[in-house]
């Protein structure tokens, strides 16, 4: 089977998977990676605000993909597949972000729905999992948006029962409320009070009180995972399938909103571009856990760092 180069390109990063597909005997799909990267290029930089995407973040995503066409080419990427989320799907300029990365990468870039972005971060993130530990539950915090999608893995495919992305993630959050270095009390309430607004729509579609096994993908989570270990430097072989409590996570969100970008700077598994925004991104994990307690949902967070980049990549065996 081919090698394959899927690009997810998001509100605060964007990320490359080279992989070589395998089909089993079982008919289903394998991947084995060749190469992954992420970098921090803020596409959606002042977004939320403007609604146009700035032309330092075109720059700084166009840099990016001018490197990962040239990774996949040397690792014999025989199809590519590019993704972009929300930040491209408010802005009002998004013709000139298709241009470009028409013109770098030779194929267009594909705005997906929110629903199909929870999709392919399920189908991600639920591979290497027990399928007696479902219904599973899988979390996608990004920069602009947060997808929740509940469904089962039968060890072939993945069956989704309901899906819902809201917008809301860690760089929105910290743009509308968390304006202080550190945040004041105020700005973390209603920092608060906004999450739990607008995940009030995805838990009236997704009843997670159905789910047994809650999985956290994407940088948000891999970084409190990272965090909570005090690693030395960032390794996703140890925060791969670490599991975080509810204890954990408030501990982390109180630990992270109380000093300032400086501190925050000078812990090693904490990416630069994350530096700002991870504040947010807790705040997010937290009401997610607090919410999912109350309606009866599961308590301890897996965190997994395969997530829609795998997603993608399955998506073209």
């Amino acid at each position: 089977m081919p090698r394959v180069a899927a690009i997810d390109c998001g509100t605060n990063s964007i990320r490359l998977l080279v992989a070589e597909l395998t089909l089993r005997h079982d008919g289903t799909v394998d991947l084995r990676d060749l190469h992954r990267e992420m970098r921090i290029v803020r596409l959606g930089q002042g977004v939320d605000a403007t609604g146009r995407l700035a032309p330092e973040a075109l720059e700084r995503t166009r840099a990016a993909l001018v490197d990962y066409a040239i990774a996949a080419r040397r690792k014999g990427a025989e199809k590519v597949r590019m993704v972009a989320t929300s930040a491209t799907r408010d802005a009002e300029n998004r013709d000139e972000f298709f241009a470009m990365t028409r013109e770098v990468l030779g194929v267009e870039a594909e705005v997906i729905t929110g629903d199909e972005e929870a999709r392919l971060s399920f189908a991600g993130a639920v591979g290497e999992q027990d399928p007696d530990d479902g219904p599973f539950l899988v979390v996608d915090v990004g920069g602009g948006s947060t997808e929740l999608v509940l469904g089962n893995w039968d060890g072939r495919g993945a069956d989704v029962i309901a899906a819902r992305s809201v917008d809301i993630g860690c760089v929105r959050i910290t743009e509308r409320t968390l304006l202080s270095d550190p945040p004041t009390g105020d700005e973390i309430a209603a920092a608060r009070e906004l999450a739990g607004s607008v995940l009030a729509d995805a838990f009236d579609v997704v009843d997670v009180a159905k789910a047994q096994t809650w999985i956290g993908v994407a940088g948000t989570v891999t970084t409190l995972a990272a965090v909570a270990q005090e690693l030395p430097e960032y390794d996703s072989e140890r925060t791969h399938l670490y599991r975080l409590s509810r204890d954990d996570i408030d501990t982390l969100a109180q630990q992270l909103l109380s000093v300032n970008h400086e501190s925050r700077a000078a812990n090693p598994v904490i990416h630069p571009g994350r530096v700002d925004v991870i504040g947010g991104g807790a705040v997010i994990v937290q009401v997610l856990a607090e919410q999912l307690a109350t309606r009866g949902g599961p308590r301890n967070l897996v965190v997994s760092e395969h997530d829609i980049l795998d997603g993608i990549a399955l998506s073209l065996a």
